[in-house]
């Protein structure tokens, strides 16, 4: 029997995979470069079946497996970090026990390839790095979207969800959104982007992102579009900069694929802001034994009794398959003696220049008290130089602005990103009394992480996890539109 051709073979999966919709059966999402699970847990959420998962971080992976497999036979391989560019679509569902063989297995394939080569500061390192100006187009990173691609042409999805930073938009005189929606254009599929923030879908957090989603031509799906805003947020001038930034500074000033997302209208729900989001876990002081400078502590620790919960806080309480009705796990923070008093002191909204004055502030304060108490006190005197590490953070501030910031209650938090696995000095928590850095499960509350979703690996490792993280609430949105938009054109085909 003659061999049917490429274009040919993708009809017959993409019908075969049609017909399966039509007879109720769940969308399978396989989920690449998928960290610890962000948009996976939003597509659970929204009705479909995570089959599995890939991603090179062996924290992130155990993460992934614990909290989508862990009573999976296979659970184990779920849990190995694996390497996309070594990894064969083939290989990768035969190890995790998917049902089916490729192509036929897999219905939905979501994920962001590694952002740090697109974004503006990972270039700014790069730069530095290799006194290049130009060295991030040499990054291998930047061409792991083409692994992602070459898993769609192996799997034929019905759909496609990739995420990444809006500098996608320009990466070296280039619009990789563009260049990708042309490839899975040529590939047989209908594609467009946009640009979302996690603030105005319920999430306490102003997060900008790229969201690129695509749709194989047999769906007859020739018009895309995007959630519409849900809560109404006003951001701030430097997120509308990048905002224009990303989309002005475009290479391609065409911008053919690009889709506009509704502006969020004031009759809206209000942002969801700092306090609603965190007001409702245990405080945590520095004396508190679980300041543990980093140490994994799995110790319950309970919610506080008879109070009100937020619309926001009872969500993540609730949320399906990972209620939690005691208390949280992974309330910890790091032990930083040397700042707790800069830290009450700091206004909200306070950055590191105004952190770095109070900080000398109090440190001539406490020099003036050594020669009161008699002692001599010089530049070049031991007391000094003890005063000074014991007292003043270390960095300059006009190289580091933006390394501090103390949040404001009535805000949403700024982005969280993955430099928090380093430190968590960019989200101070507002409550003066409590003078700390954010905990472990309040940064995952922030990113919109159920309290049940219990993260692996040392602290270190469990914020750079969050960090990393589509917030779930964004990919929940995006999940249900997509779910919405396949079944309503199933059914009509």
């Amino acid at each position: 029997m003659t061999s049917l051709r490429g274009g040919d073979v993708k009809r017959r999966v993409i019908l075969d995979k049609i017909d399966r919709v039509k007879q109720g059966d769940p969308l399978r999402v396989l989920d690449l470069f998928s960290g610890c699970g962000g948009i996976s847990l939003g597509f659970e959420r929204a009705g479909f079946h995570v089959a599995g998962a890939l991603d090179n971080d062996e924290a992130a992976s155990k993460t992934h497996a614990a909290n989508f497999h862990r009573n999976s036979e296979f659970h184990a391989a779920h849990a190995r970090p694996k390497d996309i560019t070594k990894t064969s679509p083939r290989n990768l569902l035969g190890s995790l026990g998917v049902a089916g063989s490729p192509p036929n297995s897999i219905d939905i394939l979501v994920g962001g390839p590694p952002c740090q080569t697109y974004a503006r500061i990972g270039r700014s390192k790069l730069r530095d790095l290799e006194k290049d100006s130009h060295a991030y187009l040499k990054d291998p990173r930047g061409s792991l979207y083409l692994s992602y691609l070459d898993y769609v042409k192996k799997l034929k999805p019905l759909a496609i969800l990739i995420e990444n930073v809006p500098d996608v938009l320009n990466y070296g005189g280039r619009n990789l959104s563009e260049e990708i929606c042309e490839s899975l254009n040529a590939c047989g599929y209908t594609a467009a982007y946009s640009l979302m923030n996690a603030v105005h879908y319920g999430v306490p957090e102003m997060r900008e992102r790229m969201f690129l989603i695509a749709y194989a031509k047999e769906l007859a799906l020739d018009k895309i579009t995007f959630p519409s805003p849900t809560h109404y947020f006003e951001l701030p001038h430097g997120y509308s900069t990048a905002r224009r930034f990303a989309l002005n500074g475009s290479a391609d000033k065409e911008k053919r694929f690009f889709v506009s997302v509704p502006k969020p209208r004031q009759q809206l729900k209000r942002a969801v802001t700092a306090h609603m989001a965190l007001s409702g876990l245990p405080r945590i002081t520095a004396h508190l034994e679980y300041a543990n400078q980093g140490k994994r502590s799995h110790r319950l620790i309970r919610y506080p009794q008879r109070r009100r919960q937020s619309e926001y806080e009872s969500l993540m309480r609730n949320w399906p398959r990972f209620e939690s009705k005691k208390g949280i796990t992974d309330h910890w923070v790091r032990d930083l003696p040397r700042d707790y008093g800069i830290f009450e002191a700091m206004e909200p909204g306070d950055q590191y220049p105004e952190a770095k004055a109070l900080a000398r502030r109090m440190f001539l304060q406490a020099v003036e008290e050594a020669k009161l108490a008699g002692y001599r006190v010089s530049e070049h005197s031991q007391i000094y130089h003890t005063l000074s590490c014991h007292i003043l953070p270390p960095y300059d501030a006009g190289k580091f602005p933006n390394k501090w910031r103390k949040m404001e209650s009535d805000q949403p938090a700024r982005t969280l990103m993955a430099h928090l696995g380093k430190d968590s000095y960019s989200h101070i928590h507002y409550d003066s009394s409590q003078a700390r850095t954010i905990s472990v499960r309040e940064a995952a509350r922030l990113q919109s992480f159920p309290d049940g979703f219990q993260f692996s690996g040392a602290m270190n490792a469990a914020f750079k996890q969050i960090g990393n993280a589509v917030p779930p609430l964004v990919s929940y949105a995006l999940a249900k539109r997509m779910k919405r938009a396949i079944r309503q054109s199933c059914k009509n085909l």
